[in-house]
């Protein structure tokens, strides 16, 4: 008979070897000033069983970096640079939004692998929000990055109806024209000074940007 923890330990070795990620930065936002819908903060809701190993980049666990890669590495070890916030499958555009400061997201191919002891090593398509352990947070207010457009964050004209993220302390590429200062359920609820409606989702969808 064989040893249950080798048993173990080439399953999860065979998981780790055979998955592989394919990461979307979205520093940028596009907003228009329509309101046509943008996604809504997600609560967290995975309902596997969680823990290095067992499920891959579970909420919770970490991810190291790489040039055109994610593995995920132990939140203890010192490759460990962004953790799960929130995990979905399927696609982005169909599922739940990552939370509001999310820095980034990961999306994760569908692995199936062709051989495997016991038939749980494959991989469902899936995305999964993550935030850096360590600063910068594009994610914040006015951090000039994320997924999603929130109040505090800056943006600049991009095109005829189309606006763009960028940093508020001016350090991106593109200076910074508005800042949404509050999000409303509709356009006539925003203040006097506002000067560009921008898109946010949610149960508030309507951002009310200012000039600066």
């Amino acid at each position: 008979m064989r040893d249950a923890r080798s048993v173990a330990a080439r399953r999860a070795g065979v998981v780790c070897a055979l998955l592989m990620l394919v990461a979307a930065l979205t520093g940028c936002q596009q907003s228009s000033g329509s309101e046509d819908g943008r996604l809504e903060e997600a609560t967290p809701a995975p309902t596997r069983a969680s823990g290095y190993g067992v499920v891959f980049l579970s909420v919770d666990e970490c991810s190291s970096f790489g040039r055109e890669s994610f593995t995920e590495v132990a939140c203890t070890s010192e490759k460990a640079a962004a953790r799960v916030v929130a995990r979905h499958d399927g696609k982005v555009g169909e599922g739940p939004p990552c939370p509001a400061t999310t820095d980034f997201v990961l999306h994760i191919s569908e692995q199936k692998p062709s051989s495997d002891e016991d038939g749980d090593g494959a991989v469902p398509q899936g995305y999964a929000c993550m935030r850096n352990l360590e600063s910068p947070h594009p994610g914040d207010p006015g951090g000039g990055g994320g997924p999603r457009t929130i109040v505090g964050d800056c943006v600049y004209s991009a095109g005829e109806g189309e606006v763009r993220e960028t940093s508020c302390d001016s350090k991106g590429e593109k200076a910074p024209e508005f800042k949404v200062a509050a999000a409303v359920e509709k356009r006539t609820d925003c203040p006097a000074a506002t000067a560009l409606y921008v898109q946010l989702g949610g149960a508030k969808p309507v951002g009310c940007a200012r000039p600066l």
